[in-house]
């Protein structure tokens, strides 16, 4: 099965937010391959979305959440919150690993 993906404008926010943070303190084209590579994953869902972990969070909420893992090189920095639904996978937040855990607001 292929789902549609659907990101919302919050998250869609975070994600250029970080990658105007790439720009400002890698380069531009390390911003852009970051951003780039960051979609293409976003965009793999739509194939197996459960391949990915549960988040951390997952217990102290009341949906099942999953995060896929994203960074240049070998080691992630980012993650993709999402919820997958029975034909779509919402991704709700971009998150840079270290940033404090998403709560039930984060999906209001």
């Amino acid at each position: 099965m292929t789902y549609k993906i659907f990101v919302t404008d919050k998250a869609s926010g975070q994600l250029f937010e970080a990658a105007q943070w790439w720009a400002e303190h890698r380069s531009v084209e390390q911003a852009k391959r970051w951003f780039d590579g960051f979609v293409s994953a976003i965009d793999s869902l739509q194939d197996n979305p459960e391949r990915c972990a549960l988040a951390r969070e997952n217990d102290d909420l009341p949906v099942t959440i999953r995060e896929l893992h994203y960074g240049l090189g070998t080691k992630p920095t980012h993650r993709a919150i999402f919820v997958v639904r029975p034909d779509r996978v919402v991704v709700y937040s971009i998150r840079h690993l270290a940033q404090r855990d998403v709560t039930i607001d984060d999906f209001y």
